[in-house]
């Protein structure tokens, strides 16, 4: 997985939202050890210390866990996942909706764009 980060935001929230949307789109799959901590450090040149927190704040989400002596890994908890990756999606499709709003976009005209692109992503 690449790690990309910007400047508007602080390094171990977008490291919270990469690491999630590789567990929610299953990168990292259910039940996979995870990098260690120094191993991450090293992939995505941050801090040990930032990475730390990153991870801490996924397991208080409880997307990880850490097992004793063996390391972090993605819960194995697939409902929990799939109830993840639906909360995102909502959030998506809200944003975009509120967004197409702004633009005096009206519902109907949505639908028929999506469906117009629709075809498109099936046929990729």
């Amino acid at each position: 997985m690449e790690f990309n980060f910007d400047n508007y935001q602080p390094i171990y929230k977008q490291l919270i939202e990469q690491i999630k949307i590789g567990i929610l789109t299953g990168i990292y799959p259910c039940g996979e050890k995870l990098p260690s901590v120094r191993e991450l450090a090293l992939i995505t040149k941050v801090n040990p210390n930032t990475i730390q927190r990153a991870l801490t704040e996924l397991e208080d989400n409880e997307l990880i866990i850490t097992k004793r002596t063996s390391g972090k890994f993605v819960t194995s908890n697939e409902k929990k996942i799939t109830i993840m990756r639906n909360e995102q999606a909502d959030k998506l499709i809200e944003k975009f909706l509120n967004d197409s709003k702004k633009l005096g976009i009206e519902y109907q005209e949505i639908i028929k764009m999506i469906e117009k692109k629709g075809e498109n992503y099936e046929s990729n």
